[in-house]
């Protein structure tokens, strides 16, 4: 009362308005309760919203944070490329400079996005050793790079007049390449080089029917021309008797007249009779009847383990030939034991003897001081592997490898260059047209008999996979009538799989129906054409199959029957290298 009396001076009359003013307002207030009520939930939802914790409030203020930090960023990338576009101008007037600010210009808009590798520089790149990686490319065709005889260095004129009684005047590209170079790691004679080095392993890729057998062949034989006493220095291992027998027939012409000694030991003979062709028993003990020895890895395994005074410790050359298949099937693991025979000491004793051959190691003072004969390894084949761990259980050493497997630039009617053969593993001989038919399993037979009776084809191999699909073919062909047709696989005798090769060759036989024992190496002379009648399941075993035909830069022809049901785009693989068709 006396607070109100000095603030305004009210007295009793006052307080009972006043009280009356309170009482209508508390009235209007109950009848507003309901009106308050519905409105209060919208504003406890607007003071909620305003309350400090509250969940919204924070993610405005994070997008108003994250807001001020890209226009900060926006802010930087706008200064810094307008100092960027300031420097340019200035370099510009300058006359100097302006390519640098150029490049400077990205690196500064980007930030470190900019410094990140691409994804591709962080994948992992394929390593292959140097001398896989960096061959010595050879020639792959061979009719426009022929090269006359007398043109390639080095090689004795008794042999350069041998090959011309034979009928050969130029070397094919890979003989030009690799005859060179054998002769020249054997330089030195048998021994090693100066210092004590040993010479090179060689390896040689390069296609079917590409004169891979005479590369070795010529080289050897002059090497051995000098030698004084008969012992083993070269030793030819291959898969199949009869590829052992061809190239034991190319040396035996070579070697006629120069007192050089071939000897065959497949298993054609008896193991006794082999074994009077290879050692002889004197008084002051065995002696070697051979200087060159062309083997199946089988039988040479058993000489090795059985024959009383077979020696390999002279040993100069070993000549894988087929070294993808030699590589695959390691029979009666025949390399290591060639290996152990070429090392072991002569004398059981162990007395020191002259030319004692000791396994390879460092070279050393000691390693030098007495001469030894090296054993170098020649590895040759149409389909030869580059995979190091394969090739490292060969144990070459600093090997060389010639290859005729590269790309080649093609020009196109518009001018440009391409590279073709980009992914290609293996080649092809040069002359060979490549087909293949879609067919069914039941329209084989039939396809087979309209090329043989409306194509007028004459010498056709024709190759199936199985030993048990040659004889039934072979039999309904024959019933069939109109065509010359032979069998010929490894379940036939040795004297028969021979009289029916020759009559082949000699034309007598029209349709010779083979398994794949005819697919490796073997030169059947003649053969216009080459029929899958079952396709191959690996793409070494097409190689090998067409190439018995188009060998030597000839013209051939290739034909594969594709059942529709197979997978025709994995067969079209195979005819890549040369565009065959339908």
């Amino acid at each position: 009362m006396r607070r109100q009396q000095e603030l305004g001076g009210a007295g009793p009359e006052d307080e009972a308005a006043e009280g009356r003013r309170s009482a209508e307002g508390a009235a209007q207030g109950r009848e507003g309760l309901s009106k308050e009520g519905e409105g209060g939930s919208a504003v406890l939802k607007r003071r909620r919203e305003r309350e400090p914790g509250s969940g919204a409030d924070t993610e405005q203020r994070e997008g108003r944070s994250d807001l001020k930090k890209k226009s900060s960023k926006r802010k930087k990338r706008n200064e810094g490329t307008e100092g960027a576009e300031v420097r340019k101008k200035e370099s510009s007037e300058g006359a100097e400079g302006n390519q640098s600010a150029e490049e400077e210009l990205p690196s500064a808009a980007l930030g470190e996005e900019a410094q990140t590798p691409p994804p591709s520089s962080l994948a992992v790149q394929p390593f292959l050793p140097h001398w896989l990686a960096q061959p010595k490319l050879v020639q792959k065709r061979i009719k426009e790079n022929l090269i006359p005889i007398r043109d390639v260095p080095g090689i004795h004129p008794k042999l350069l007049k041998k090959l011309q009684m034979n009928g050969i005047e130029s070397f094919f590209p890979v003989q030009a390449e690799v005859i060179p170079a054998v002769l020249q790691s054997a330089s030195n004679g048998y021994l090693v080089g100066q210092g004590g080095y040993r010479p090179k392993d060689i390896c040689v890729s390069a296609p079917t029917g590409s004169g891979k057998t005479l590369s070795f062949v010529i080289p050897i034989v002059q090497v051995l021309l000098d030698r004084v006493v008969c012992q083993v220095r070269a030793l030819v291992v291959l898969p199949t008797k009869e590829l052992a027998q061809q190239v034991s027939k190319v040396f035996n012409i070579y070697t006629d007249g120069t007192g050089l000694k071939v000897v065959l030991i497949t298993g054609q003979k008896s193991f006794a009779k082999e074994q009077e062709m290879l050692v002889q028993k004197k008084v002051t003990g065995y002696c070697s009847l051979a200087d060159i020895i062309v083997a199946t890895p089988g039988r040479l395994a058993d000489h090795i383990s059985k024959t009383p005074g077979f020696s390999l410790t002279q040993l100069r050359f070993l000549i894988i030939d087929e070294a993808d298949r030699m590589i695959d099937d390691m029979h009666q693991n025949w390399l290591n034991q060639v290996v152990k025979a070429a090392f072991q000491a002569e004398n059981e004793a162990g007395s020191n003897t002259l030319f004692q051959r000791t396994k390879p190691g460092p070279v050393t003072a000691a390693s030098c001081c007495y001469p030894q004969i090296p054993l170098q390894k020649l590895l040759f084949s149409a389909t030869l592997t580059q995979d190091p761990e394969k090739l490292q259980q060969l144990g070459l050493f600093q090997p060389r490898l010639f290859t005729s497997v590269y790309s080649e630039k093609k020009t196109l009617r518009d001018g440009t260059e391409t590279k073709q053969d980009s992914e290609e593993k293996y080649t092809l001989p040069e002359g060979l047209s490549q087909s293949y038919v879609p067919c069914d399993l039941n329209s084989k037979p039939l396809l087979l008999l309209h090329f043989m009776l409306t194509k007028k084809f004459t010498r056709v191999l024709c190759f199936t996979t199985s030993r048990e699909a040659s004889p039934r073919l072979f039999l309904l062909v024959q019933a069939f009538g109109g065509i010359t047709v032979a069998e010929f696989s490894s379940r036939l005798p040795p004297s028969e799989r021979q009289r029916t090769m020759k009559e082949f060759e000699q034309g007598k036989i029209q349709l010779l129906i083979s398994t794949d024992a005819t697919a490796r190496g073997i030169d059947i002379k003649g053969v216009n054409c080459v029929i899958n009648y079952d396709t191959p399941q690996f793409i070494r075993t097409y190689i090998h199959r067409v190439g018995r035909t188009a060998r030597a830069g000839k013209a051939g022809l290739a034909f594969s029957m594709v059942l529709r049901i197979q997978v025709c785009h994995r067969y079209k693989i195979h005819l890549k290298w040369k565009g065959g068709g339908l």
